[in-house]
Parts: structure tokens; C-alpha cells; sequence
């Protein structure tokens, strides 16, 4: 089968990293167990852990009572105090709204 050239196939970047002899040691065992080579562990790997970082950070979670305080803010938002009113006052002198 050819290799189709995408964004996630093209290997035109490069990533190197420092290692100690145990750690390296610990990756490549892993590596072997997994049938990868050692490169193709780590890439997959940090992919891995990258991807779940990121969803952790796109997402909020909020308890029951978190959920209702929230709706409970945008229903029912308190009246804006006067550090809000000058804010929006310096908002629309600079952006002309």
C-alpha cells in the first residue's frame, strides 16, 4: 500500500529528548511488549497523553450544585456594580460599540 502523504503520516518534523539509561531502558521494554519500535512507542505515547491533556482543558466539568449556580447566574444575573459599569464604559470608548 502507498503512503499517503497527510498531516498526521508526513514525518518531515523532528523531536529529540534527553533520557536516562533506566528510562530508556523502561521505554524500550514497553515499546517491545507493544510490537513497536521505540520511536513509534514514544510518538504514540506522548500523542496519547497530549490528546488527554487537551480534552481535559477544552471541557469544564461542574458538580450538580455548580451546574445550578451557573444557570442560576444566567437567568438571573445580578445587577452590574460599578466596577462592571466603568469597564463596559472603557469597552465602548476604545472599540467605538
Amino acid at each position: 500500500m502507498a503512503n499517503q502523504d497527510t498531516p498526521d503520516t508526513t514525518r518531515d518534523a523532528r523531536l529529540e529528548a534527553r533520557v536516562s539509561a533506566a528510562q530508556k531502558n523502561l521505554l524500550q521494554k514497553a515499546a517491545a511488549l507493544t510490537g513497536r519500535t521505540l520511536s513509534e512507542f514514544v510518538v504514540a505515547s506522548a500523542q496519547d497523553a497530549a490528546r488527554r491533556v487537551l480534552a481535559e482543558h477544552e471541557a469544564i466539568r461542574l458538580s450538580r450544585e455548580e451546574q445550578l449556580a451557573f444557570v442560576q447566574a444566567l437567568l438571573n444575573p445580578p445587577a452590574p456594580n460599578a466596577r462592571l459599569k466603568r469597564a463596559a464604559k472603557a469597552y465602548r470608548q476604545r472599540t467605538g460599540a
